[in-house]
C-alpha cells in the first residue's frame, strides 16, 4: 500500500510537471488565436482560473468530435500559473451531449468508435488533471452534456438548469453517461433518468448529488468564481495530491481506503507546503506556498 501511495505521489509530480511545462510561450500563441467568435471553445484565463466556455450555439454545445478534441486540447494547454479550470456554455443549452448526426450508420463504425474514445478520454482527462474542474451550468445539460457535468470535481447550477439522459427515447441508451451519473447519485435515481429519459431540476440534481451547489441565474457565475478564487488561495501540489487521493481511495474497500488515506496524510506532512500550512496556522499568519511537490524531510 505504502508504494501505490508513492506512485501516486511521483505521479502528481509529473501532472504538476506536464500542466506548468513551456506555458507563457504556448498559452500567449494560443490566446493570439482567440479573436474567433465563432469558435467551438471560447479561453480565458486570468489569476490562475481558465475558463473554457462551449460556443456552438448552434449545435446546442453538442459534443462532436471536433468539440471534444477542442476540449482535449483546452484542458491540456500548459499554464504554471493554473489553479482552476471552469467549464461554461453560451446560449441556453449547457451541452446537448454527443452530435446524433455523426452517429449514424453513414458515419460507420469505426468513426462512432473514435467519438466515445475521445468522449472518455475527455472524463477521464477531467479527473487525471491535477487541478479541481468546474461546471458552470445555466440551462439544459443533456446525455453527454450530463455525463460532463456529473464527471466535473464540482458543479453550480442556476435555479432553472435541468439534467437528462434521453438517450432511451431515440434509441441510443445512456450507457456512457450513466458511468459517471451512477457514480454521482443514487442507483435507483441514476437507472429512474436512464430508463425514463426525463429531465431532473436542479433542485433535484442537488439532493441526489449530482451537482454542488444552486443559486440564482444571476449568481451563478459569481458563486462559481468565488469558488475558484478560493481553490486558488490554496496550496496546488496539496490540491493535487488531495484530488488524486480522493479517486483512487474510491476504489477501495474502506478499510484499505482508510489505511491508505492515513498514509499519504502522513506522508502530506512530509511536503514542504504540509508544514510551512501548519506553521503558519501555529505562528498565526498567512502561508506562504512553494506550490511545489518537494519533501522537507
Amino acid at each position: 500500500m505504502f508504494g501505490y501511495f508513492r506512485a501516486i505521489l511521483s505521479t502528481t509530480r509529473v501532472l504538476l510537471v506536464n500542466t506548468n511545462k513551456g506555458c507563457c510561450r504556448n498559452f500567449r500563441t494560443y490566446q493570439a488565436n482567440l479573436g474567433d467568435q465563432n469558435a467551438l471553445t471560447l479561453l480565458t484565463e486570468a489569476g490562475g482560473i481558465r475558463t473554457i466556455c462551449l460556443n456552438d450555439r448552434k449545435k446546442r454545445n453538442a459534443l462532436s468530435l471536433a468539440m471534444l478534441e477542442r476540449l482535449q486540447r483546452d484542458l491540456t494547454l500548459p499554464s504554471d500559473e493554473l489553479r482552476v479550470i471552469i467549464l461554461k456554455a453560451t446560449g441556453p443549452v449547457f451541452s446537448a451531449g454527443h452530435d446524433l448526426k455523426e452517429l449514424t450508420s453513414k458515419e460507420g463504425r469505426e468513426y462512432h468508435i473514435k467519438v466515445f474514445n475521445a468522449c472518455t478520454e475527455v472524463m477521464l482527462l477531467i479527473q487525471k488533471l491535477p487541478v479541481p474542474v468546474i461546471a458552470q451550468v445555466t440551462g439544459l445539460a443533456t446525455a453527454a452534456g450530463c455525463q460532463l457535468v456529473a464527471t466535473c470535481d464540482i458543479a453550480v447550477a442556476s435555479q432553472t438548469s435541468t439534467f437528462a439522459t434521453p438517450g432511451v427515447n431515440v434509441g441510443l441508451f445512456c450507457s456512457t453517461p450513466g458511468v459517471a451519473i451512477g457514480r454521482s447519485v443514487p442507483r435507483k435515481i441514476a437507472m429512474e433518468m436512464l430508463f425514463t429519459g426525463e429531465p431532473i431540476s436542479a433542485h433535484d440534481a442537488l439532493l441526489h448529488g449530482l451537482i454542488s451547489k444552486v443559486v440564482p441565474e444571476d449568481k451563478v457565475e459569481e458563486e462559481t468564481m468565488r469558488i475558484a478564487s478560493k481553490i486558488c488561495q490554496t496550496s496546488k501540489s496539496v490540491v493535487a495530491l488531495g484530488k488524486h487521493t480522493f479517486y483512487a481511495q474510491m476504489k477501495l474497500e474502506w478499510r484499505e481506503a482508510y489505511r491508505f488515506a492515513g498514509e499519504v496524510m502522513v506522508s502530506n506532512l512530509e511536503l514542504a507546503d504540509g508544514q510551512e500550512g501548519i506553521s503558519a496556522f501555529i505562528e498565526k499568519r498567512k502561508p506562504v506556498w512553494t506550490h511545489e511537490a518537494d519533501e522537507v524531510h
